[in-house]
């Protein structure tokens, strides 16, 4: 018997204890941990209460959307000018999405030790695409990923743990490139082409690749790195409950990840590395593709900054919250306005509006495997 969909966050519950910056908090955390998210789900009881938390969920969706409309329907006021790119570069950006959804089912394939790729593969096009739609985000994308997968036959353990490992690694790197982006804004650099964009994007994510693997063979660097993530968020935020422990929380999870993949980390661990590349590198392609020759440091953090927007699911998928940040970012990083925009478009066109469809053909051919299983 499958496990029901965990609960959205309770924004009410939440308010309480700290407000927003709490319930960000718990928000991504439940993007990190899909194991937690659905231990929640299975001790679900009342209906009536889940219902309650679901409708205030979805007032505060409603509310956010309608405070970021404004940068959406901008955004989307350009698909006119989509002419601008040539064949060439919509199919290099296709390509490259491709190439960064096929480095995430390598990822989750090694995590949960199997070869069903095309059960991997459905169900996280399906699981994507719920969570660019949906209040809860990632939360409810996992959810039904996780069901899909028991329904195609992975045992129980098995999905929550593979997915959980995947879903902390990806996460991680997320944390990780603002941070690593720092040297590259201290060097100072200026107005250049779009090859030291890329080159600075690729030697930075090498950099992640050798910091991966070093966080995942030495106790040391995650001890210090929790150590000055604890304390910086204890001074930001006094008035709450200070943070303790995370540098030993940090390498429980480093050990269960271990644990999950066990001698294939490497891979895993490239294949995440490849997700956020391929990634940046659509990016790349949208302001080739409108001629600009932007600030390479600026261009790496605006993309690190719409990936920290798209985690925190006040809007499904960031929606609105994406496009205000990436727009805005570019133009720091010397995009004109008008090429910012478009961009952003081109960016968000192959990364949040063509996988919900995919999910569509996912879910479908997932349907039709299933029934032609039961016959």
């Amino acid at each position: 018997m499958t496990s029901p969909p965990p609960r959205a966050p309770d924004p009410a519950a939440a308010a309480k204890h700290g407000g927003l910056g709490d319930r960000v908090e718990r928000a991504i955390e439940d993007r990190a941990d899909v194991e937690a998210v659905i231990e929640r789900g299975e001790a679900e009881q009342s209906p009536r209460p889940a219902l309650l938390k679901r409708a205030i969920w979805l007032v505060v969706t409603g509310v956010s959307l309608y405070l970021v409309a404004p940068s959406v329907l901008d955004v989307l006021a350009s698909w006119s000018d989509i002419r601008r790119f040539g064949a060439g570069w919509l199919v290099a950006m296709l390509v490259l999405q491709t190439l960064a959804l096929a480095c995430l089912w390598a990822l989750q394939a090694v995590a949960m030790h199997t070869r069903r790729w095309y059960a991997v593969i459905t169900s996280q096009l399906a699981g994507n695409a719920l969570s660019k739609v949906a209040p809860g985000g990632g939360a409810v994308g996992a959810a039904l990923q996780y069901k899909m997968l028991v329904e195609a036959g992975l045992r129980q353990g098995t999905a929550v743990s593979g997915l959980t490992a995947a879903s902390l690694m990806t996460f991680a790197v997320v944390l990780a490139l603002p941070i690593l982006a720092i040297p590259a804004i201290v060097r100072g650099a200026v107005d250049r082409s779009l090859v030291e964009v890329t080159i600075v994007g690729a030697v930075v994510f090498l950099v992640l690749l050798g910091l991966g693997a070093w966080c995942i063979a030495s106790d040391a660097p995650l001890r210090w790195i929790g150590r000055v993530v604890q304390r910086v968020r204890n001074r930001l935020r006094r008035h709450a409950e200070p943070l303790s422990g995370l540098p030993k929380r940090l390498l429980r999870e480093r050990d269960r990840i271990v644990g999950t993949l066990g001698p294939r980390w490497k891979r895993a661990l490239l294949a995440t590395t490849g997700r956020w590349a391929f990634d940046y590198a659509t990016l790349v392609a949208a302001l080739a593709a409108v001629g600009s020759r932007p600030r390479p440091s600026l261009v790496l953090l605006a993309f690190c900054a719409a990936q920290l927007l798209a985690q925190i699911p006040i809007t499904p998928g960031g929606l609105g919250l994406v496009e205000a940040g990436l727009t805005a970012m570019l133009g720091l990083a010397g995009v004109s306005a008008g090429n910012a925009v478009l961009a952003t478009f081109a960016y968000r066109l192959f990364s949040y509006w063509l996988p919900l469809p995919a999910g569509a053909v996912g879910m479908a051919l997932h349907r039709r495997r299933l029934a032609a299983t039961r016959t």
